[in-house]
């Protein structure tokens, strides 16, 4: 049976770095997959947000988020605009609307998105609100609800016992590693020279090291927020 799945990611690039390869696998597998992106993701370089001074490099991003979403082979792409690395300035309340008027209207039985104890603080956002927006009520049709790593956040936290990255699931993405690293070709501006971990190479070593850590050449690792079964 093919699922409907939603990735929810805070900025445009994090969707491939935290489950680009398990995207690709899923639509290999027949599934339907729809992007939520929530910051706009630039105007956090500026001292104040201004999204005028950004125009021109925000649409440039948005074009290429696009470009990766066809890519990927998502089905649906939605860009939302909420200031970059500030949506602790918004009401909690506020994003998870949007979320759940995606889940409303798509009905996903599986969802990912971000980490809670990422150094980043719209992916804590992000995770806190996609939380409350699949919260297990009677008629919710989310059944898997899963957490993604970002290079250059999950692993730059101060590993303490709330905050620590601990992978429950791994998505084979031997056959799916290459257009990953296409896709974040396509982001080209937001990646950065290695050893920086947000690199070309350190997307593959990471996937390298999930891989290995369960017997196979490259994977995707997960911590699992809830299964339910029947």
């Amino acid at each position: 049976m093919a699922h409907k799945v939603l990735v929810v990611a805070a900025h445009p690039d994090d969707e491939v770095l935290g489950c680009g390869g398990t995207i690709l696998r899923h639509v290999a597998n027949g599934d339907e997959v729809h992007i939520m992106i929530m910051a706009e993701g630039l105007t956090s370089r500026d001292n104040q947000r201004d999204v005028g001074l950004r125009q021109g490099e925000l649409s440039e991003l948005h074009r290429n988020a696009h470009k990766v979403s066809e890519l990927l082979g998502a089905k649906k792409l939605t860009l939302l605009d909420f200031p970059d690395n500030r949506m602790d300035s918004v009401e909690l309340l506020d994003v998870v609307k949007q979320i759940e008027a995606e889940v409303d209207n798509f009905c996903p039985d599986i969802v990912y998105t971000h980490h809670a104890g990422d150094v980043n603080i719209d992916h804590l956002i992000t995770h806190n609100a996609v939380v409350t927006a699949c919260r297990p009520l009677p008629g919710n049709t989310v059944k898997e609800l899963y957490f993604f790593e970002t290079l250059s956040s999950t692993e730059w936290q101060i590993p303490t016992g709330d905050k620590i990255f601990m992978p429950q699931m791994y998505v084979n993405i031997d056959k799916h590693l290459d257009k990953k690293i296409k896709a974040l070709h396509l982001y080209e501006s937001e990646m950065r020279k290695y050893p920086h971990s947000r690199s070309y190479e350190a997307v593959e070593i990471l996937s390298k090291l999930r891989g290995f850590s369960v017997g196979i050449e490259y994977a995707e690792a997960f911590m699992v927020g809830r299964i339910i079964v029947g």
